[in-house]
């Protein structure tokens, strides 16, 4: 049985004032072994853990760590929600935002690519919740995803046709199920003189192509100014002259102009979106074009014209994460958006 492990706070750390340096930084130590930054050093055991993709504690109630087959309760965490506050603040502070009454619910990208969301209390009544996503350097793919089950030899192939045909694809599927994963593989397929700018929220894709552009969204200060939303850099991206626009996740009205894009000549584009199921992209779509300003008639004029195929993917009970399923969007009877199944996906 592993020996207890025990959050100890350094002297002075407190909610106020976070004792870790506000810019990211990342060293190598003598003997080569990277160096986290000092806000990372509890989770030091999980974070070298190649199979772990996510790490969660939630308040004084333990911490949970997946490995790829569900989050699993690590017993020898231990942790008061004081530590947790303390903790979840100075992560924040590393990637150089404030957590705090006025800003309880926080989201920031540290070294690596390491994903650090919390949130306070009373938003999470329970307590300090922490959420970091960790990403691998490990780029897979269409072969690997094959080999590790994602689909079928026949599924690789029309992945790969897709992308040689420049369809524009749009990759759905529940947190943690793959998108990211899936976009990634498909666009190294790219030609490589192909240039490809991809516009995300957080940046997550890493892409193996000799060209490729990376926005960022950035959240405004404390004054409120200095924002640079996902619809902009979708404006601004369009000014880079990119062979392949990406957008890594549409969660709001940016789909209008990921759409306008895709309707104006820029061919071989794609993006990912939260749904549950592929039959349930469309309602997901009318309500992200309804924040846009999009009626439903409209949006499903604009998706038919700009998606040519949308790719769902899900994470099994067992942990594996397969393509579930494929379809074309078109309109129904009623001049409403629909998806037509097809049936290479395996």
């Amino acid at each position: 049985m592993p020996e207890p492990f025990v959050v100890q706070p350094r002297e002075g750390m407190s909610a106020a004032t976070p004792d870790v340096p506000t810019e990211p930084r990342l060293e190598e130590s003598p003997a080569g072994r990277r160096v986290r930054h000092p806000a990372l050093e509890p989770f030091e055991r999980y974070l070298d853990d190649p199979s772990v993709t996510d790490v969660f504690v939630n308040s004084g109630d333990g911490l949970f760590v997946d490995r790829g087959d569900g989050a699993r309760r690590a017993p020898e965490w231990r942790a008061t929600e004081e530590d947790v506050r303390d903790l979840a603040v100075s992560l924040i502070a590393a990637g150089g935002r404030h957590l705090d009454d006025a800003a309880p619910a926080v989201d920031v990208r540290l070294e690596g690519g390491i994903r650090v969301h919390a949130v306070l209390p009373p938003v999470s009544p329970a307590g300090t919740v922490v959420s970091i996503r960790v990403p691998r350097v490990e780029r897979p793919t269409l072969v690997d995803l094959e080999g590790r089950g994602a689909f079928d030899a026949r599924g690789r192939a029309a992945l790969e046709d897709l992308v040689r045909r420049r369809e524009n694809v749009l990759v759905t599927g529940a947190a943690g199920a793959g998108k990211t994963t899936l976009l990634a593989a498909l666009l190294a397929c790219a030609d490589p003189s192909e240039r490809i700018v991809t516009v995300e929220d957080l940046a997550e894709l890493s892409i193996d192509h000799p060209h490729h552009v990376r926005l960022e969204a950035r959240q405004p200060n404390l004054e409120g100014a200095g924002g640079v939303a996902l619809d902009r850099l979708v404006r601004e991206a369009l000014r880079m002259r990119p062979d392949r626009l990406v957008v890594g996740e549409c969660r709001g009205p940016e789909v209008r102009e990921l759409l306008s894009a895709l309707n104006t000549g820029h061919d071989g584009g794609a993006g990912t979106m939260h749904a549950n199921g592929l039959h349930d992209v469309p309602a997901r779509l009318e309500a992200l074009g309804a924040l846009a300003g999009l009626d439903d008639r409209a949006l499903a004029r604009q998706v038919v014209s700009a998606i040519g195929v949308v790719v769902h993917v899900e994470r099994t009970g067992e942990g594996r994460r397969r393509c579930a399923g494929a379809g074309r969007p078109v309109l129904d009877g009623a001049g409403r958006l629909a998806i037509e199944e097809m049936s290479w996906a395996g």
